[in-house]
């Protein structure tokens, strides 16, 4: 089961469209983690990027994955966290929740992709 979302979307947005996907298809998946790194994911699109495209939803036997697409072939900068406000936490949340992470080429920038196995049956 897939679902794709064209944007512009917000980080809000992003994770209504993600919370009903998890509850009907993916219930076993850890909703908070992905949740949260599908707003990251979005946002920093959005923000570093000004280019958020596309997000994809993605379940089958093997597990779950989360790909946002963008205008920007270069891949995410890590920065180190500012703990006065400014940022630098989100990549290493993203890096820290998903089981797997890969920032691919897309036709028109990059995709970066989270991802979560299924659990055994």
């Amino acid at each position: 089961m897939e679902i794709v979302v064209h944007g512009p979307v917000t980080g809000a947005q992003a994770r209504g469209v993600a919370a009903r996907f998890l509850a009907e298809h993916c219930p076993w998946a850890d909703s908070d983690a992905v949740l949260l790194v599908v707003s990251e994911l979005v946002t920093n699109a959005a923000r570093h990027t000004g280019a958020f495209s596309r997000l994809r939803l993605r379940v089958d036997g093997d597990g779950l994955s989360v790909a946002v697409e963008d205008g920007d072939p270069n891949p995410p900068v890590p920065r180190a966290p500012d703990l006065s406000g400014g940022g630098g936490f989100g990549w290493h949340m993203v890096e820290r929740l998903a089981e797997r992470l890969a920032v691919l080429p897309a036709p028109d920038g990059k995709r970066v992709e989270a991802a979560w196995a299924a659990p055994a049956a």
